[in-house]
């Protein structure tokens, strides 16, 4: 008996039927994905904050450089420092020198993300990469490409706008800082005896 005809040929709805069941499948993954993308995009519709936020606009400013008028983005600055009468405005590639005092350019870069950490230099807090405490009480501030300044004990308390908050052990603002420090001081303070006192102690009085 020839084994060919024992096995007959296939059904003439096998192949439809498997046809059917793959396209049943891939329309359900379709609707699967449509519907997957509809609720994330109604979640980020509920849920604002998981949006990611845009980068606001660089501000355009209008300098004067030697007759010139030039513009550029304050998010290139990255810091300004006096110079007598007027001041540098610093950025990677270059520096202009303004016939400005750096108290009238400070006022004006407040909002923009500037903070005072000298008498005579502003820093782009975008640029702040490190702060360091010294043991004078001021603190060295290192902004990229590695140039540091120092932060006078006048205006430590504006380096608590570096960050939002602060995170990890012991991390706390330069001010708050600053406070303990003085308190721990003041506190070890009382209880050293002075030496006129140590000295009345340890003398016998007359018999």
């Amino acid at each position: 008996m020839n084994p060919l005809k024992m096995a007959g040929p296939s059904p003439e709805g096998a192949s439809d039927s498997l046809v059917e069941r793959v396209r049943k499948h891939s329309y359900a993954t379709l609707v699967k994905a449509r519907d997957a993308g509809e609720q994330t995009a109604r979640l980020m519709e509920t849920l604002p904050g998981l949006q990611a936020p845009a980068k606001p606009p660089s501000i355009r400013v209008a300098i004067k450089v030697r007759g010139k008028i030039l513009f550029i983005n304050l998010g290139d600055v990255i810091s300004v420092q006096a110079e007598g009468r007027c001041v540098w405005l610093q950025r990677n590639a270059s520096s202009y020198l303004l016939h400005e005092s750096i108290s009238v350019v400070a006022e004006k870069l407040k909002t923009p993300g500037f903070i005072r950490i000298h008498r005579s230099v502003l820093v782009n807090t975008s640029f702040v990469e490190e702060i360091r405490p010294l043991s004078t009480g001021e603190y060295c501030l290192r902004v990229e490409g590695g140039k540091e300044y120092t932060v006078t004990r006048t205006y430590k308390t504006n380096l608590k706008s570096l960050a939002e908050f602060w995170i990890g052990t012991g991390a706390s603002s330069p001010a708050k800082t600053g406070d303990r420090q003085g308190q721990k001081f003041e506190h070890k303070t009382q209880h050293i005896p002075t030496r006129s006192s140590a000295l009345r102690t340890q003398t016998r009085p007359d018999a």
